[in-house]
């Protein structure tokens, strides 16, 4: 726990470390380049600038003979690469390891059996109906997108890249989802032995959900370099790097897809079984006479196992990819004058696949510290879940000091000793950032502390003093990440440089999202146990064991709440981060695009470039690239900018209207299982006798059917509008929506998940004995505000930063197609143009 004068503390640091980044900044040689204060100078009439250095004769411009090639891949970060490919195997066979011992576990009577058997094949039901719609999208989008590379908007690999990326974004689900299923019944048979017993099946059950995402993710962008370094389809790192960005628009599609539909599903469900069976009934959570819990159990693989891998697998794939894109352009600053500017790029792309990568060895070890004893309380359960995270995090810290004195250290490619611990510190400032806003989260909505209890005490006054109660609760939530978030990001950015050279301090931002996510496997599967934990508790309850098992799976179940509730705080700041670095990438992905049409003699972009070139400074960098100040000068992205204000206000519009679509979506969901439920109670006198079965499938049906329609319209929002926006007002009005979005979609979702999660929380903390009890009118109050929180921490809060880095990326990938139309400033310009002749 962080509170009083350890939070303090906690504060004190962080904010020494952004002030360390501000001072170190001063130390040691900066690499050289334009800086925002010499071309207010040069605007205002100052000293001339200086033209930047040309670029050395190792610059590959131009130059075929510093093609990437794999030897040249391997030793630019001294054979660091290796570690991704290793991380990737370790991954999966421990994740093969934990699935041998989990299904050799006992599967317990022929009753949890049978009931886990249904959850698995409704489950298998609802992923094989969402993989057809998945895979429709994909293909048609790839056919859309080989026909942009055919019309030279995108590079032709691209379409292959998007493909795969999103097939093992939805293959990450299956397999957390396959596992999670096999896992419940395990679990509440193993709890029969003893707590510690339960723990272990159910969390190594979760941590294959864990170890497959980071595995899957790290083999992906580690084939895809040795692939396109073998073939030399690519005459430079800049090529390469922006090529493989554009394929994480697979993967944020089909994480949004998989995360929504889930989402909906699992709250359809859910909703509709506590409405009625608890609240109008009165029978207890997960009563085999209740027709909505088959369904509800299968809601919880697909929505917060599948749902989750497929989410975290596409920031864990986001926060490289576009670490390796920041990386290229901030290396020809940080190259020295001898330097092999080939080597130095390769070897910026490199560090992130190389610290993602040691990340995975460090969850695998932090994975065998997770333990417990018989009769732990939940502080002692969360205390043995973040001893794995801590000492996965500590490993980290201690090995990626190692690989930034081989990278950024390095003499040979212009490091220096001072650069080694700058650039350790920028990638030490996420995992900190990561750490301390799973800290806040669990302050916020575990039930062991005074604002999830101040829920539960609103909850003796009726259901609406519980709502008011719970949106406070979630709004006071935002400040802490928002400022920790704040604090990572200016210590990030001042550690790397960036007050000197601004690439240099957008690539530590973005390296800080690959550190913060070091350790998602581990951190992974401390959520994706909680389903877990709560599915076994179903079981027992369903099957009629002692009630002394139902204790310890409902205290395995209070932890998995709040480690949900903390891995969604967890998802949201790194999306944050990761976002942000995919909207310096959107800005670099226009050189990109500005050098295919340049190549294609294109008289438009002859004249852009002359534009650029008329900047300041002459507006390139040291290897003759444009400047970020240059493009942000010639496209007018300014907040004075009309199109850069009206994307702004667009942005923060589409975060509610998401918000709004999906809630909607979960509430008519609700409704047809609601009237469902109703209506067997009705029919079938029986079922709440016990004489009568309830038909379980038909529950199941309509939570399938609700979920893959009200999925595709905010889905699809995701992906249009950013084009839209595009081509109607240009780069200026891209830039405005993908900073409206961020900023309003990273408030919302932490207050929607924190919000969500201590709701949940206070009607646990009820159900312990306190404020009345089970039963009880503060009990039905709260469970009508657990009603009112499902959606909001299920459904669009972590949806929510699918939402802002997919938005990000399918800006990137539509970059051509933004400058296509009237040179990046949009129709809506070239219409004031002409109006104004």
């Amino acid at each position: 726990m962080i509170t009083g004068r350890k939070w303090v503390r906690t504060a004190v640091v962080l904010a020494a470390l952004a002030l360390a980044g501000v001072l170190v900044a001063d130390l040691g040689t900066a690499p050289t380049g334009d800086t925002l204060l010499t071309a207010a100078m040069a605007q205002d009439g100052g000293d001339p600038v200086p033209t930047p250095p040309a670029p050395t004769p190792t610059d590959p411009v131009d130059g075929a003979p510093n093609k990437p090639t794999i030897g040249k891949l391997l030793e630019s970060g001294r054979y660091l690469f290796l570690l991704g490919p290793l991380g990737a195997i370790v991954a999966l066979l421990t994740a093969l390891s934990f699935r041998s011992y989990v299904v050799k576990q006992d599967e317990g009577n022929e009753k949890m059996k049978e009931i886990a058997s249904a959850v698995r094949e409704g489950a298998i039901s609802y992923l094989k109906s969402q993989t057809r719609l998945i895979a429709l999208f994909l293909v048609v989008t790839a056919i859309i997108l080989a026909g942009m590379g055919a019309g030279n908007l995108l590079p032709m690999t691209a379409p292959i890249g998007f493909f795969l990326a999103g097939v093992f974004s939805a293959a990450t689900g299956w397999f957390g989802m396959l596992m999670a299923t096999r896992a419940s019944n395990r679990t509440a048979a193993a709890a029969q032995k003893g707590l510690n017993d339960g723990l272990r099946v159910a969390f190594r059950a979760g941590a294959v959900m864990g170890l497959v995402v980071v595995g899957f993710a790290i083999f992906d962008v580690s084939a895809w370099m040795l692939i396109l370094a073998a073939t030399g389809a690519f005459d430079s790192p800049d090529a390469i790097a922006f090529n493989i960005l554009n394929f994480g628009m697979g993967a944020s599609a089909v994480a949004l897809f998989s995360r929504v539909g889930g989402g909906i599903y699992t709250k359809a469900a859910d909703v509709g079984a506590d409405l009625v069976g608890k609240v109008e009934q009165g029978i207890p959570e997960d009563d085999p006479r209740n027709p909505a819990t088959i369904a509800d159990n299968v809601g919880d693989n697909v929505g917060d196992v599948a749902g989750m891998g497929a989410d975290l697998y596409e920031s864990f794939y986001g926060s490289i990819i576009a670490s390796m894109a920041l990386g290229v352009v901030a290396a020809s600053y940080f190259a020295g004058a001898d330097s092999d500017v080939t080597t130095t790029k390769l070897s910026f792309m490199v560090a992130p696949i190389a610290i993602a990568g040691f990340g995975i060895l460090a969850s695998v070890l932090g994975t065998f510290f997770i333990k417990t004893k018989e009769g732990a309380t939940l502080a002692e359960l969360l205390h043995s879940l973040h001893g794995g995270v801590t000492m996965s995090s500590l490993i980290v810290a201690a090995g990626v000091l190692g690989i930034c004195f081989l990278i950024y250290g390095n003499e040979a490619t212009g490091g220096s000793t001072v650069w080694a611990f700058r650039m350790w510190g920028a990638i030490v400032s996420g995992l900190i950032a990561g750490i301390f806003i799973g800290k806040r989260t669990e302050y916020f909505t575990a039930y062991d502390f005074k604002p999830t209890q101040s829920i539960a005490e609103a909850a003796e006054t009726g259901p609406a003093t519980v709502i008011i109660a719970g949106l406070g609760v979630g709004m006071r939530s935002v400040v802490d990440p928002v400022i920790i978030i704040a604090i990572a990001i200016l210590a990030a950015f001042g550690l790397a440089g960036g007050f000197e050279t601004v690439p240099m301090g957008l690539y530590g931002v973005a390296i800080a999202a690959v550190g913060m996510l070091s350790t998602l496997g581990i951190t992974l599967a401390t959520d994706a146990y909680g389903p877990i934990a709560d599915n076994a508790g179903g079981n027992a309850e369903m099957a009629g064991l002692d009630p002394s098992v139902r204790e310890k799976t409902d205290a395995l179940d209070s932890l998995g709440n709040t480690t949900a509730a903390t891995g969604k705080g967890f998802a949201i700041g790194s999306a944050a981060l990761t976002a942000l670095a995919l909207l310096a990438s959107y800005l670099y992905s226009l050189r990109d695009s500005m050098k295919r049409f340049g190549d294609a003699d294109a008289a438009s972009m002859t004249d852009l470039m002359a534009d650029v070139k008329a900047q300041a400074g002459g507006g390139l960098d040291p290897g003759g690239q444009p400047t970020v100040e240059a493009l942000t000068s010639v496209f007018d992205v300014t907040i004075l900018n009309p199109m850069t204000l009206v994307g702004m206000f667009l942005g923060a519009m589409l975060v509610m209207l998401f918000c709004a679509l999906t809630m909607n979506g979960v509430g008519r969901a609700a409704m047809g299982m609601v009237e469902e439920v109703r209506r067997q109670f009705k029919e079938k006198p029986g079922i709440i006798e016990g004489t009568e079965k309830p038909d379980y499938a038909r529950c199941v049906e309509i939570s399938t059917g609700a979920a893959q329609r009200e999925m595709m319209i905010p889905s699809l929002l995701a992906i249009v509008c950013p084009i839209l926006v595009g081509v109607l007002f240009g780069v200026a009005g891209s830039m405005g929506l993908l900073a409206g979005a961020l900023s309003a979609g990273f408030c919302t979702a932490v207050m929607m998940a924190n919000a969500g999660g201590a709701w949940d929380n206070a009607k646990k903390y009820i159900e312990k004995g306190h404020h009345g009890g089970k039963g009880s009118e503060a009990h039905k109050a709260a469970v009508v505000g657990d009603t009112v929180g499902d959606p909001f921490k299920d459904t669009s809060g972590p949806a929510l930063n699918i939402l802002i880095k997919l938005m990000s990326i399918v800006s990137v990938v539509f970059t051509g197609l933004t400058l296509a139309v009237n040179d990046g400033r949009g129709l809506v310009q070239l219409l004031a143009d002409t109006l104004s002749k």
